[in-house]
């Protein structure tokens, strides 16, 4: 599993610990910035992060800023990006086993990091479930299919 990481500066402190945790876990992963706390724009990161999963360089995704929102919204802008804003770990269990959620997005001045690190461990080890959820999958990306052209 190789993973991308990315934050704005509200984010960048809470990226760092998440780091610490994935190399203490032998987690692969991309850090596609920022590198300080000096102000940037959350959507160029919530971009970077997704085109990396979208192109398959990496399995998945975390995007961090100081709520979630933005970044993902940025992210999921992306067409087959399903980036989901957790503010606990059965939210991000559900985002993987019934929505196949493929970028977790958290917002640093929400949660705290040993609750965010909580949420990181729950979604590396949740997988998505398809059965009856996959139909609901599919819909969203047809959804997709309807209002963005890619090429």
């Amino acid at each position: 599993m190789i993973l991308a990481i990315g934050s704005d500066h509200a984010g960048y402190e809470l990226k760092e610990e998440i780091i610490k945790y994935l190399k203490e876990q032998n987690i692969e992963y991309i850090d596609f910035g920022t590198c300080s706390c000096e102000s940037v724009d959350y959507p160029d990161y919530g971009l970077k992060v997704a085109e990396a999963v979208k192109q398959g360089k990496c399995d998945s995704g975390i995007v961090i800023c100081g709520t979630g929102l933005g970044i993902s919204m940025s992210a999921n802008k992306v067409p087959g990006i399903r980036a989901a804003v957790c503010a606990n770990s059965y939210m991000a269990k559900m985002a993987r086993e019934h929505n196949d959620g493929n970028v977790l997005a958290l917002g640093a001045r929400v949660v705290g990091a040993g609750l965010a690190l909580d949420i990181v461990e729950t979604w590396i080890n949740s997988d998505f479930e398809g059965g009856k959820h996959k139909k609901r999958v599919d819909k969203i990306s047809k959804i997709e299919e309807k209002y963005y052209k890619e090429g």
